[in-house]
């Protein structure tokens, strides 16, 4: 019985030439502009073009292109006795899971030479004649390890065709791709594409665009609504209204939506290590006791989003509560009873845009401690850009040096996706629309953590407030199982 490949013999040899009509013929799509030379950069044997990077805004398509590319490579390279080898990698696992993965199955599956010929699993894509030499595979490193580990993952690529794609490397470190360069040394066909955000001045995407700019054909998409070659999936009166609202000089716009390299480098705030030690932490009550109890409110704002309670104690946060479409009077009567039973000294609530007041004037009428929160305002220390830098910053600092955090999933996403840059020597927080254009959501868990943070620590009892009572009292009282005032579960 002859092969899928056999089958199509001469098609093969066309789209071997002609990558734009391989994309036509078995995805039945027409590329962008930028995708088309991408496309004819990959397929192209001039070595000059040996080494493609995709330094791109945010959602123009290019885990597409790269996606069409592996798969072009996988269907039209190679030879008898001499099979195509390739493999992918992300700036961490999930990444790669998440994005590049499935959009191969998504287009291989379009394709019905392609599911004849290959099979896509959760680690490989191979050709069914011959599953152990001709494939595409997933590959990642530790989480522990370093620069040097990491530059191994791409090795074992022997074969006179080889393919590396390395999807997000905007913070990938420059040595990942050590070994699929030696795998360069001795090919008749062989190709290193990466693409990403430029979101960093230390990543392989930047030593692409700068050191190593002789060796790599760079390829720069954006999404500037005044350049005739931006992408157009990119839509023009939202980053029209992104720019007239941060400005040019903005580093998400200039990355996200310019894809040129910010000034400043953004950085991550926590990892997923960080959020997820401090979530397995646990204290000794002495550890905490002594200090002052205190309760963050971010007030929802939107139908969508979330009244969310934080209390906090010193190096301690415990389950928060959760209200969604509750009344100015319903959230303050929450938080009384939180006050009251746990004995909290001091509430914080926030009240930038003026969404929370109706809450501080609640409480204020009631006779509790509060103290109203805008996110705007300038910052208690002048080395912050206002306060919700400041806020977030110190609440990093705190998960950092030993703070437990409770077990809410969702809390990890809320605490690492934010970025940091500096603005006038000043630290400044990413943007919460555009957090939440990340995230999916807003970060409300997160910010209401970091409401705790809008004063310094102080020894409990400092306000003079006699409700205090232990942890044990206030689990027995509390009949609510949804709230949690002075318990890490």
């Amino acid at each position: 019985m002859r092969s899928a490949a056999d089958r199509v013999g001469g098609r093969i040899r066309h789209w071997r030439e002609n990558i734009l009509a391989f994309v036509w013929d078995n995805f039945g799509v027409t590329p962008d502009a930028w995708q088309r030379e991408a496309l004819e950069a990959i397929a192209s044997s001039d070595p000059a073009k040996r080494r493609i990077s995709l330094q791109a805004c945010a959602g123009p398509g290019k885990t597409a292109v790269l996606a069409w590319g592996g798969l072009w490579f996988l269907g039209t390279q190679g030879e008898r006795g001499e099979h195509p080898k390739a493999a992918a990698v992300a700036i961490t696992f999930d990444n790669l899971k998440d994005n590049l993965w499935p959009e191969l199955s998504k287009w291989q599956q379009r394709s019905e030479f392609l599911r004849t010929a290959f099979t896509w699993t959760q680690s490989r894509v191979f050709a069914n004649d011959h599953p152990e030499t001709w494939f595409l595979s997933a590959r990642s490193w530790p989480k522990s390890a370093n620069a040097d580990e990491q530059g191994k993952t791409l090795s074992g690529l022997h074969s006179k065709y080889v393919l590396a794609l390395a999807d997000e490397s905007g913070g990938m470190p420059p040595t990942v791709l050590r070994a699929a360069e030696q795998a360069l040394s001795n090919c008749t066909f062989g190709k290193i594409v990466q693409a990403g955000n430029p979101i960093s001045r230390e990543g392989m995407l930047y030593a692409a665009a700068s050191q190593l700019r002789h060796l790599w054909h760079v390829i720069r998409v954006t999404g500037d609504p005044d350049d005739p070659h931006r992408s157009p999936r990119i839509d023009v009166a939202w980053a029209r209204d992104q720019i007239q609202t941060y400005g040019r000089d903005n580093p998400w716009v200039t990355c996200y939506i310019l894809g040129q390299f910010p000034s400043q480098a953004f950085n991550a705030l926590l990892t997923v290590e960080e959020v997820e030690a401090a979530m397995r932490r646990r204290l000794d009550e002495d550890a905490y006791a002594w200090s002052q109890k205190r309760i963050g409110v971010d007030v929802a704002r939107f139908g969508d989003d979330r009244t969310v309670l934080v209390p906090r104690q010193g190096l301690a946060a415990f389950r928060p509560v959760m209200m969604r479409g509750a009344r100015t009077t319903a959230i303050a009567a929450r938080v009384g009873t939180g006050i009251t039973k746990w004995g909290a000294e001091l509430t914080l609530v926030d009240d930038t845009g003026h969404w929370g007041h109706g809450v501080v004037d609640n409480l204020l009428a009631a006779g509790y401690p509060v103290v109203p929160v805008i996110f705007s305002d300038p910052a208690l220390e002048p080395r912050y850009r206002n306060r919700r830098a400041e806020m977030w910053m110190q609440m990093a600092e705190w998960v950092k040096r030993g703070g437990m955090l409770p077990n809410v999933p969702e809390l990890v996403a809320e605490l690492v996706t934010p970025t940091y840059c500096f603005i006038n020597g000043k630290f400044a927080l990413e943007e919460k629309d555009q957090i939440k254009r990340r995230l999916g959501r807003s970060p409300d868990l997160a910010d209401a953590l970091a409401l705790t943070f809008a004063m310094p620590d102080a020894p409990a009892a400092l306000a003079g407030n006699d409700q205090h009572v232990g942890r044990a009292e206030c689990m027995d009282d509390l009949s609510d199982s949804d709230v949690r005032y002075g318990g890490s579960r």
